[in-house]
Parts: C-alpha cells; sequence; structure tokens
C-alpha cells in the first residue's frame, strides 16, 4: 500500500490568490509582508494505487487543467521538495498545515467517497496546505504558523517535508469499566474534580450527587458523572434563567421562583389566553423549536442558537457547526420540519484593531470576522438552504468573546407536530459518525473562556460536513412522509447523552454504546457517548419499520444503526461489550440538580444631560459620511454576497435591494411554497450599546427594531412572533443578573402590550473572556448586555410587500413617528465624543397604533418604499434609501423640529424607536395622510431625479451630499473584507 502526496499549483500565469491574503494577514500581525511566498493544497491518499492511477486520477478528478497543475509522487519524494519557478536559484522554507488527527476533514470525505466511486482503490485520504515562505527567522515562522497559517486547536504544522507511513487514525480501544470515588471528598476536592473533569458543575451541584450515590451504596461511574454533566450544564438546562432569583432594584424587591417561566413564558401564556379560539402558536417551549400556525396544510417553525465560545477558539469550525446545528433544530422538531432558510448575526470586535493589543489566546478579530462568514457560508450554500437576513454588530468588548447567532425556519406539515416513543421502539442513530469533536461542548459553552481555553478545550470545537447532513435531511423527511419513526431530536450538545436522555425522559432507555458507528478506532464507551460529532440525529423508530427505514437511508448512503431500545422502566441504563457502564434514574437526572438561587441587583446609572452641538453644513456632511462608514451601520454586502439567498427559489424581498442590489433591506421575505402567495417575514432586533445605559429599554428598543422592520416590508403587526436569544456576562455577579432580569421584564412587558408571543429561546451565559498580564495582574472582559429578538412575521400576498429603495421621482415622503431627544448610546454622540444622554425608549401604545396603520398603508397600495429608522437615525435612512433607489431627495425639518420640539442636529441624528420614512405618490397623499391623522406624522420633502441628499430647515441649509459619495463612504470599510 502506497501513500501519494498530490500537490495542487496554480497553472502558468495563474495568480497564486492564497498568498495575497497572507500578505495581508502578516501586515495586520506586524510581520513581514513583501517576501516572496508560494502556496498549494493537496491531497494525501493511501492505497493500491501506481502512479499512473495517481496521475490519472489528480487531473481527472481533483485539478480544473485550466487553471491548475499537479505534482504526483510519493510522500517525501524529491519531487515535492522543488519550490515553484518563482524561487530559481533561492532556498525557501516549506511549511505544512494539516487537520490534527481525528478532525473531521469534510473534503477529504467527499474526495474519498468520489474516488471509490470512480473505480480507484482508495482507503484514506487526507487533505493539506503547502507553503513556501523566504525570509523569515525561525522565530517568525513560528509566530506566522501560530497566528495566521493554522489554529492550533484543530491544526498541526510540519515545517519540511512531511515524514508519514500511513493516515491511519486511533487504535483498538482496550475496554476497562471507570469509576469515580466521590463519597469521601471534602468540598474543596469536589470542586477540584468538578474542573479537572471539565464537568464545571458548582459546590451545591457536586454536593447533591454526592449525596445521590451514598444513598444508593456506591460510586458513580465516569460515565454517570458526565451524564449528569451535560443534562445540569448551563446550555442544557438554563439553570440560571430558570433557578430562583431574588431580584432587588429601586422599586423594590421580587422574588422568582423560575425567571424564565415568569417573564418570557409568561407572557406567551397570557397573549394565547387572549387570543382564545384564534390563538396560532402551535407549540412553542416544548420542542427543539418554536411552531405557529402558516396556512392549512403546514406550520412554520423557527429557532434560533448561539455558538460562541467554539467560534472565540476556531472561528471556522465554530460558526461552521453553530449553522449546521441550528438547521437539526427544525429537522428534529415535531417530526420533521423541512428547512426553508436562515439567518444569521455576529457581534466581533472592530476588525482594525491593532495585533499587538490582543489578549494571550485571542485570535485577532479580523481572523475570526473572516473565519465565521466562511463557516456560515459553506454550511448554507452546500446544503442549498438560502441565508437570508441578518446583522453584524461591532464593538471592542467582544474581543475575547465573538457573538455568533443562527437561525433556521422550517416548514411542518400540520399532521406531524406530535411525536413521543413508545417502549419498544429501537433507537436509532442516523447521519455522520462518533468521533472524539465535539467532546465538553456543552460544559464548555456553560464556562467563561480564559486564556488557556484554546488549549484546554479544542475538544469541544467540532467540523461540520455540510454534504453529510444534506443526505440525512433529504433521507429524514422521506422516512417521515413514510411514518417509519415515532419520534425525532437532533445530537446537539451532549450528544447521545442529552439526545436520548431527553428523548426517554418520561419513558426509559438501555443504550448499547459498543454498536455506534465510528470515525475511527480507540473511542472509549464514554467518549462516545458525550461526543457532539456532527450531522446525526436518533430516531424512535417501531421494529415493523426497521428494515424498511434501514434500507431508505442505505440507498442515499447514509448509515443508521439501531444503538439501543426504548424500555419503560425510568431508568437510563448505558452498556458496553454486554456490561453495564452507567445506570442513571431518570427522575434524578432531569429532575435532581438543586434550584440555582441568585441574588439580582439592578441601581440605574445616573442620567447626565447631552446635547448635539450645532453644526454647519460642512460639518453635518462630514458626520453623516462618518456615520456611514462607522463599523455598525456601513453595508455588509462583502459578508452577504458570499451567501446564497436565492437557492429554493423563494426568496422575495433579499438581504440587499434596489436597481444595483446594494441598498439595506429592512426585513426577508420567503415564500416557503412556490405554489402559495403566502410568505414569511424575517427581521431581527439588537442594540448591545443600550445596555450600557438601561437594559430594560435596550430589550424594548431590540424588540421594537426587530417588528418594526417586519411591518416595514407589509408584514401583519398582528401576527408577529418573536424569539428572544441572552448573552451576557459572568452572571454570578448580581449586577450582571439584575441587569438580565430587568431585560426579561422589559420582554414581557412590550410582548403582551404588542401581542407578539415569545415561541423559542436561548441563552448563552458566562460571555467573559480573562487573562494575567506581564504584570502579573488578573485582568477581564466582559461582553456589553446583547439580546437579539428574531420576529417571524407573515404576509397574505407577497406581491404586496415593499422594499426600502425610493422608486421615483416626484413622490412625496413622510415620517412618520415621534423624535425624542433620545441620544443616549446613539451612534452620533459616539463618535463625537458625546457621553449620556436618555437613551430611546419605546411608547407601546402609540408604537402599536403606527404598527397597524402602516399595515394598513401598505396593504392598501399607498406606500411606495419605507423603511425603517435605527442606527444613525433619519440622515442615515434617508441617505440609504436615495442611492438603493438611485434617486435624491430634497427635504424640509421644519415641521418634525416644531411638532417634535428638537433641533435640526436632533431630528436627523437621534435614534427615537418605531419610526419610519414612507415614500408616497402624490395622488394617495391625502389618502396616507388620513390614515396618520391621529398620530405623529410629518411630510418631509420629496424624491428627485437629482442623485444627492438636500436637507434644510427655516431656509438654512444643513446637508448637501452628492449621492456618490455617501455611496463610498457606506461601502468602503468592509469592501474586500477589511
Amino acid at each position: 500500500m502506497t501513500l501519494w502526496q498530490i500537490d495542487i499549483l496554480p497553472g502558468p500565469g495563474q495568480p497564486d490568490r492564497p498568498a495575497a491574503s497572507l500578505s495581508a494577514e502578516c501586515r495586520s500581525l506586524g510581520l513581514p509582508d513583501n517576501l516572496p511566498v508560494a502556496t498549494a493544497r493537496g491531497f494525501l491518499l493511501e492505497g493500491e494505487l501506481d502512479e499512473q492511477q495517481a496521475l490519472q486520477l489528480a487531473r481527472q478528478v481533483l485539478i480544473d487543467t485550466l487553471t491548475e497543475q499537479a505534482v504526483v509522487a510519493p510522500v517525501a519524494d524529491d519531487r515535492l521538495l522543488t519550490p515553484p519557478a518563482a524561487y530559481a536559484g533561492s532556498k525557501p522554507q516549506l511549511v505544512h498545515v494539516l487537520p490534527k488527527p481525528g478532525v473531521m476533514d469534510p473534503v477529504a470525505i467527499s474526495t474519498q467517497r468520489v474516488l471509490v466511486d470512480s473505480g480507484y482503490p482508495v482507503d484514506q485520504v487526507r487533505t493539506f496546505r503547502k507553503l513556501w515562505i523566504e525570509g523569515f527567522e525561525r522565530s517568525q515562522l513560528e509566530r506566522l504558523s501560530q497566528k495566521v497559517l493554522s489554529n492550533d486547536s484543530i491544526e498541526q504544522v510540519v515545517i519540511g517535508p512531511l515524514r508519514l507511513s500511513g493516515l491511519a487514525v486511533g487504535a483498538p480501544y482496550r475496554f476497562s469499566p471507570l469509576s469515580t470515588s466521590i463519597s469521601q471528598l471534602d468540598q474543596e476536592r469536589l470542586m477540584e474534580l468538578s474542573r479537572r473533569g471539565q464537568l464545571y458543575l458548582s459546590l451545591a451541584e457536586m454536593q447533591v450527587i454526592q449525596q445521590h450515590y451514598r444513598e444508593l451504596g456506591r460510586e458513580p461511574t465516569d460515565i454517570e458523572l458526565e451524564t449528569i454533566a451535560q443534562t445540569w450544564s448551563e446550555h442544557c438546562s438554563h439553570k440560571t434563567l430558570a433557578g430562583r432569583i431574588a431580584y432587588r432594584d429601586p422599586d423594590g424587591q421580587r422574588q422568582f421562583d423560575n425567571m424564565l417561566k415568569e417573564t418570557i413564558f409568561a407572557a406567551t401564556q397570557q397573549i394565547r389566553q387572549q387570543l382564545g379560539e384564534d390563538d396560532w402558536c402551535v407549540k412553542v417551549f416544548s420542542d427543539n423549536a418554536g411552531i405557529i400556525r402558516f396556512d392549512e396544510r403546514d406550520h412554520v417553525v423557527f429557532k434560533v442558537e448561539t455558538h460562541n465560545h467554539p467560534s472565540a477558539i476556531e472561528p471556522y469550525g465554530g460558526a461552521n457547526t453553530g449553522l449546521g446545528g441550528v438547521i437539526r433544530d427544525p429537522l428534529g422538531t415535531g417530526l420533521g420540519a423541512k428547512p426553508v432558510c436562515s439567518t444569521d448575526v455576529f457581534c466581533f470586535a472592530p476588525p482594525d484593531t491593532p495585533a499587538a493589543s490582543l489578549p494571550p489566546g485571542v485570535l485577532h478579530p479580523r481572523r475570526v470576522m473572516h473565519g465565521v462568514v466562511s463557516g456560515v457560508r459553506d454550511y448554507g450554500n452546500r446544503m442549498g438552504i438560502p441565508t437570508v437576513n441578518g446583522a453584524v454588530y461591532f464593538d471592542p468588548a467582544y474581543l475575547g468573546n465573538p457573538l455568533v447567532y443562527c437561525g433556521n425556519v422550517g416548514l411542518l406539515p400540520v399532521d406531524k407536530v406530535e411525536k413521543a416513543p413508545r417502549p419498544g421502539d429501537w433507537i436509532v442513530a442516523v447521519g455522520g459518525r462518533t468521533g472524539r469533536d465535539g467532546i465538553h461542548g456543552a460544559t464548555f459553552s456553560s464556562v467563561e473562556l480564559t486564556e488557556e481555553s484554546e488549549s484546554i478545550s479544542g475538544g469541544a470545537v467540532q467540523i461540520g460536513n455540510p454534504i453529510t447532513e444534506k443526505m440525512l435531511l433529504d433521507c429524514l423527511l422521506q422516512a417521515r412522509d413514510e411514518g417509519l419513526y415515532s419520534a425525532v431530536t437532533d445530537c446537539g450538545a451532549g450528544g447521545f447523552s442529552s439526545a436520548v436522555g431527553e428523548m426517554g425522559e418520561s419513558l426509559g432507555a438501555e443504550v448499547w454504546l459498543d454498536r455506534a458507528p465510528l470515525k475511527y478506532e480507540g473511542l472509549s464507551y464514554t467518549e462516545i457517548w458525550i461526543s457532539e460529532a456532527q450531522e446525526r440525529m436518533v430516531l424512535a423508530v417501531p421494529p415493523i419499520h426497521w428494515e424498511r427505514l434501514r434500507a431508505l437511508f442505505a440507498n442515499e448512503g447514509v448509515e443508521a444503526t439501531i444503538i439501543g431500545q426504548f424500555v419503560p422502566t425510568g431508568q437510563l441504563k448505558l452498556l458496553y461489550a454486554d456490561q453495564e457502564v452507567g445506570c442513571l434514574s431518570m427522575e434524578f437526572l432531569h429532575g435532581g440538580r438543586p434550584p440555582v438561587i441568585r441574588q439580582a441587583d439592578y441601581q440605574p446609572p445616573s442620567v447626565r444631560p447631552v446635547e448635539l452641538p450645532e453644526l454647519d453644513g460642512d460639518q453635518m456632511g462630514q458626520l453623516l459620511r462618518q456615520l456611514l462608514g462607522s463599523w455598525n451601520i456601513c453595508s455588509k454586502q462583502w459578508i452577504i454576497r458570499q451567501y446564497d439567498h436565492e437557492v429554493q427559489g423563494g426568496s422575495v424581498i433579499k438581504p440587499l435591494v434596489g436597481p444595483q442590489q446594494d441598498a439595506p433591506s429592512d426585513a426577508a421575505v420567503v415564500r416557503p411554497r412556490l405554489d402559495s402567495p403566502r410568505g414569511v417575514v424575517l427581521a431581527c432586533g439588537m442594540n448591545p450599546h443600550y445596555g450600557r445605559f438601561d437594559t430594560y429599554h435596550m430589550a424594548a428598543s431590540a424588540i421594537d427594531e426587530a417588528v418594526r422592520n417586519v411591518v416595514a416590508v407589509g408584514g401583519n403587526p398582528d401576527r408577529i412572533a418573536i424569539l428572544d436569544n441572552f448573552c451576557w456576562g459572568n452572571t454570578e455577579r448580581p449586577e450582571t443578573l439584575g441587569s438580565l432580569v430587568r431585560a426579561a421584564i422589559a420582554c414581557h412587558d412590550v410582548a403582551v402590550a404588542w401581542q407578539t408571543p415569545f415561541i423559542s429561546g436561548k441563552d448563552s451565559l458566562n460571555n467573559e473572556f480573562t487573562w494575567v498580564d506581564a504584570s502579573g495582574e488578573r485582568q477581564q472582559i466582559s461582553i456589553p448586555p446583547s439580546l437579539l429578538i428574531s420576529a417571524i412575521g407573515q404576509v397574505d400576498d407577497v406581491r404586496e410587500c415593499v422594499t426600502m429603495d425610493l422608486k421615483e421621482p416626484g413622490n412625496r415622503l413622510y415620517l412618520v413617528g415621534a423624535t425624542r431627544q433620545e441620544l443616549g448610546g446613539s451612534h452620533a454622540t459616539m463618535l463625537l465624543g458625546l457621553e449620556g444622554g436618555v437613551v430611546p425608549q419605546v411608547d407601546l401604545p402609540l408604537a402599536r397604533r403606527i404598527f397597524q396603520q402602516l399595515h394598513a398603508a401598505i396593504r392598501a397600495g399607498a406606500v411606495r418604499a419605507c423603511h425603517d429608522l435605527s442606527e444613525g437615525g433619519l440622515a442615515v435612512a434617508l441617505a440609504e434609501m436615495a442611492f438603493g433607489g438611485e434617486l435624491g431627495v430634497v427635504a424640509d425639518l421644519e415641521g418634525i423640529c416644531q411638532e417634535n420640539f428638537v433641533s435640526p442636529e436632533v431630528a436627523l441624528f437621534s435614534e427615537s424607536n418605531s419610526r419610519f420614512v414612507c415614500e408616497v405618490r402624490p395622488e394617495e397623499a391625502e389618502r396616507f395622510e388620513q390614515l396618520f391623522s391621529q398620530l405623529p406624522c410629518c411630510r418631509l420633502g420629496e424624491v428627485v431625479a437629482e442623485q444627492q441628499l438636500k436637507l434644510s430647515c427655516q431656509q438654512r441649509i444643513l446637508l448637501e451630499q452628492p449621492l456618490e459619495q455617501l455611496r463610498h463612504a457606506w461601502l468602503s470599510p468592509l469592501q474586500g473584507g477589511a
């Protein structure tokens, strides 16, 4: 058996694009960026191949013969050491970068399948990257390898030629059952066990476990401790938010027995009771995703998850599996919903952060951003699921903890909602194989990061394979339609441990761990049980349907394996090689965790007044250009255009709109079924900077933004459901937990007032990063309170929807909503270096009336374009509408200033909530004005053909800017990925 190496290089005259990207990365880290570099990608192939076969498969399968060339030779052959022609006469250093053994290599897996299907005798495939680098000193080369060329959590660097004898991974496992002595441990040693074993359980939890096993008269096995840790983790059980909280603020003290149930859940229950027979919620907070009615044939499901900690350590894999995991949530909801579109929201530190300022163990924000975007792009595009809506936020406090939110919407037949395993059903694992990737992912996601996290918790990072998940998806939906299983769930955090444990909670289960298909030898029974390897789901299959289901999956090349059986014992029994390795009571596993009791305090910060200075025309124009070019407002099309938002053919309003498809849409509209004009509207709201002022108003503003985005495109405000994703710092601190409780109270108040039920949610706590600086001092970065609200609305007919780009000269422009002296947290004050002010608040009754009247106006055909006002306020909204439609605006702010008692500067840059700019045809103006006669509504001006933005107030020219300048400012910052 021969090990062949195939180097794939750019063909003659072709550019070496990875080398150019490497130079940019070197520049950002202060390394030499003008030195000769050449790159190649390649494959290692092990099998009974002769040289002629290796050459043939390289040319026929692996390279594009028009743009690439290949060098094929046995590993370590001298032909592989020869540098490209550009290095003639010099001696560059040779560097190889490979996935670490056991790390998922999706390209290698797909390549091996193609080669075997093509008749080539290939047993193993592995990919690598190769570089020839000249002019680096050894220390610089090592820094380059660590910071640019590789990620130590998943990759290894070999300087020089490869010296491999084979590609096999793992060695046979020697079965050895293990138990852990816990009964006699004191408090200190209990906590040492929790930390050392990466259980991350509290002292109270460890003591409850200790007492439970004392009563049983035995010690716990290793797999039992791991199962309890997964089930009781913050990630899986939400023990902080669902625990007892004594909340204290200036108005007094309030006791929560279950904060989530008494705020978020309670709001939905109250709304559903008020709706009565008109209740359009189907299933909320009880399945993998929330379910709402869509039409007589289908329901719509929606879920948004976070994948923050893994993305901080390995951005590509973390984000890649974040999207892959949330796609499996609708697929595991009911008896399986078909995924129809995805969403994403990212929070990064600014890409221009100086490399020298990075704490140890932190990746550069630019590298994080590129990796996260690529990970989401590759998974969604390769699965054929459009990514249609999202946002990006930048703040220095996200340096140690970037946030990665991924969401997915699915379509579920109305008769496929209910599921439950039955006694005697087989436990069937389908999809990908199990490896060491993702071990301790659930517990790892529940703790704060440190400078050592990359090395300690690298195993918690998974790498996804979207092709495997696409094949699994297709098989699963066919099996669903044939009625071949009685329940389904995905293997998310905790792997089989959480999937089987939750599915069999009210029944009982027996699992045969040695039958699980493995990626390679050597996994212990505990590793098999808690691995979070991707693309796996668990089914409850009646024995009568097993043969048909097995054959259906086998026909598509997807593995389906019986790994146990659901039995009515109330016990979770785990076996390996017919020997019991663990047995847990379902009652103790799911109900034995001691309640978390926390103190939460909220003290409102003092409010300092802030005033915007009077600005002349040049200053006003400069401020607007700076706003448009700021990280949080600038165009994100470099990201958006990497996503396929057209696949499946249902995208009606896309992320970018206008003649050039370069203006930011307020929301996405998707037709989930092409035989129906009904549409789903997706939008989001998030205002992290407001949380530094008051988290109640931050949460209210986030809901307002999400809802007004839905309404702006034509969504019905009486049919909007919302999802919450809380990402917070360390809630062990009473003030941090207090800020979260205050946000949850706001969620309850706004949801009830607007009849917008919460249908699903997720929290991610302990988003902090700690390290020790050069002087030995402990340093810490905590993210700002970050609440993402995702909204899903509906439209009866997508042809009634509107976009934000201006449509026609001569049309009138109106500002709907009240503008207030609310400058706290505004982007204008941040750019001007001003502190203080009142954060935007929401007038709940007024906002609801505005939303309903605007919806009526859009349905009546009275609105040609509509754009919500958010970051940057009115000036930014008008600029975006103007260059989006390639038309100009002439407007006078006198009416706004007089009606709202504000200065022109406040009128332009306040970020007050519940406001819209509407474009109306002259013949519809009277009807439009009548609809808003009892609401704040001012005529602004009109649309003009000349491409400029000209704003005035009482004969004073406030701003006169060519659109080309504004567009350039908006497009430049992230052009090419910064």
